[in-house]
């Protein structure tokens, strides 16, 4: 028999608005593929009810042997990536990095957001991989997978510390994040480009606030997300606004007010990604949206669907980023417009790969 928090996520009977749990994006923990059991409370009468878990954060120190990884994807090019924390406290309910939480025995949805791993050697780890001597100068994606600059950073500056080893190597790097916690680096990061070895992507999903507080629950507001873009600008660094996910029935109609206040703040350009809900992520994000918009969900989830060929989700390379059909092709024109009235005539400027300087590099030039 089906149960009612199945019938909740498939719609048939939706949430109310006050079932949203405050400060968190997911609403629950759905189960992880890897284990093969779960918490639940056993009720008096045999009922199994939902876990209560600990709304604080809970943090985990980690001591990976490698730090950058290589990817190599159709979608993105040939570039590495770099986290230097796994999980984020952010709690945005579309990211695409809840389904790489199962493999450390977690789950997708609270405990992504609740139980971060701290890579503490990050720092120490980069230096030796650079030092490598088949290492091969490409940009590295700070980071590619959870953001840099998440509440932790604040006291742990791992991120910081990496950008200065990347600063003592002259390597060249791309970071992207959502966080205004990214302008205390802006000492490093005004050295980073005067070598040109930096871009900046901030992160823009929405200008609604209300709508930011239930999606982002914890990331800076879009307000001050402009206000980052600017500051950098008018330091002279490069910055390329994200506008993802596009979630259709939720923020697309926002595609060209986003990127005019960007443009008016002075990002050189911008680019987009429409949702795509795979793994855990589908059914974390309906239990979302039937909490946090029942008058709506139906629709959104729709519109998704039409957008992935009849699914929540599409891998296949090529069209996984921004979808196929009748919205998708609606979102890509809107955007393609707002673009050229927004932005003609900016672009990031090149990396310089050649400033590329190991230390082992140094030590070799004194004989």
């Amino acid at each position: 028999m089906e149960s009612d928090a199945s019938k909740d996520r498939k719609g048939t009977k939706p949430f109310q608005v006050n079932d949203l749990a405050k400060g968190r994006g997911a609403q629950y923990n759905p189960a992880n593929p890897f284990l093969k059991n779960e918490y639940v409370v056993e009720h008096l009468e045999g009922l199994d009810e939902p876990w209560e878990q600990k709304s604080a954060t809970q943090f985990f120190k980690e001591f990976p042997k490698s730090i950058v990884n290589e990817v190599d994807s159709p979608d993105l090019g040939l570039v590495y990536s770099m986290n230097p924390y796994q999980g984020c406290e952010h709690g945005c309910i579309y990211c695409y990095a809840r389904n790489t939480h199962a493999y450390w025995g977690f789950g997708a949805g609270l405990d992504f957001e609740q139980k971060i791993i701290v890579k503490q050697n990050a720092p120490q780890v980069l230096r030796t991989q650079l030092e490598h001597p088949k290492w091969v100068v490409r940009p590295i994606m700070l980071a590619g997978n959870t953001d840099c600059y998440q509440p932790v950073e604040a006291k742990e500056k791992i991120t910081r510390q990496l950008l200065e080893v990347l600063l003592e190597y002259r390597h060249p790097v791309s970071l992207i994040t959502k966080n205004a916690l990214v302008l205390r680096d802006l000492d490093l990061l005004t050295q980073l480009h005067q070598h040109r070895l930096l871009h900046v992507n901030i992160s823009i999903t929405t200008l609604n606030e209300p709508l930011r507080q239930k999606l982002e629950p914890r990331t800076s507001t879009g307000a001050k997300r402009l206000q980052v873009v600017r500051t950098l600008a008018e330091a002279g660094i490069p910055v390329n606004v994200m506008v993802a996910p596009i979630i259709p029935g939720l923020n697309d109609h926002e595609v060209p007010a986003i990127l005019e206040a960007s443009a008016n703040a002075g990002a050189l350009s911008a680019a987009y990604t429409i949702v795509r809900l795979n793994g855990a992520i589908g059914e974390t994000f309906e239990d979302w949206v039937y909490k946090a918009y029942p008058d709506r969900a139906n629709k959104v989830l729709d519109q998704i669907k039409a957008c992935h060929g009849g699914t929540l989700n599409d891998s296949n390379y090529g069209r996984r980023m921004t979808g196929e059909g009748r919205w998708a092709e609606t979102i890509k024109g809107l955007f393609k417009v707002s673009m050229n009235k927004y932005f003609k005539g900016r672009s990031m400027p090149a990396y310089d790969l050649t400033a590329f300087t190991p230390r082992s590099g140094k030590q070799l030039s004194m004989f």
